[in-house]
């Protein structure tokens, strides 16, 4: 490593893969929690078909219908604000490491059923996009779950709200 640093944290001090990850991360989320958050009841019969609540009390069930949707626009708005953005990412993160899996084991269910290639499974991940192939739907998520560590793992300011409020006024002294 020379006396700059490594090439690696070079780039990361442009700030642009920042930028780069949270806008596509942002985009992302808000367009699909958005999609979520006007139909509820279709929402909560696809998080149904996980299994992965349990279905009494139904409180569970429908707080995630509720909740997960706007918890998806509010983290895609931090990250596009650049206001609190890692804590953002890391949740972005936490979801995608649920969910990926999640949708993996419905689609190797739903391959052992019908005895078809998992290439040519398609259905509605219930993530806001409607019926999607699955290993394209997995690729993607791995792809968002990158993005998600490249936001977390960047030591840049630039381009964000939380570099402006990180600014401190400086003090005169009498």
């Amino acid at each position: 490593m020379n006396a700059n640093g490594s090439w690696l944290r070079r780039v990361d001090e442009t700030g642009v893969p920042l930028l780069l990850a949270r806008v596509i991360l942002a985009a992302t989320f808000i367009y699909m929690g958005s999609n979520k958050v006007g139909e509820p009841f279709d929402f909560l019969k696809q998080i149904r078909l996980y299994q992965m609540l349990p279905e009494t009390p139904p409180i569970y069930l429908n707080a995630t219908a509720i909740v997960l949707p706007w918890l998806e626009i509010v983290a895609g708005i931090a990250l596009l604000i650049g206001l609190r953005f890692r804590g953002a990412a890391a949740a972005i993160a936490l979801m995608l490491l649920v969910f990926t899996p999640a949708i993996l084991i419905r689609a190797l269910h739903i391959q052992a059923d019908t005895g078809s290639s998992f290439f040519e499974i398609v259905f509605d991940c219930g993530c806001g996009t409607g019926p999607v192939t699955i290993w394209i739907k997995l690729l993607g998520n791995v792809g968002l779950f990158v993005l998600a560590f490249v936001v977390l793992l960047s030591r840049s300011r630039r381009f964000s709200l939380a570099a402006w409020f990180d600014r401190q006024p400086s003090i005169a002294v009498a």
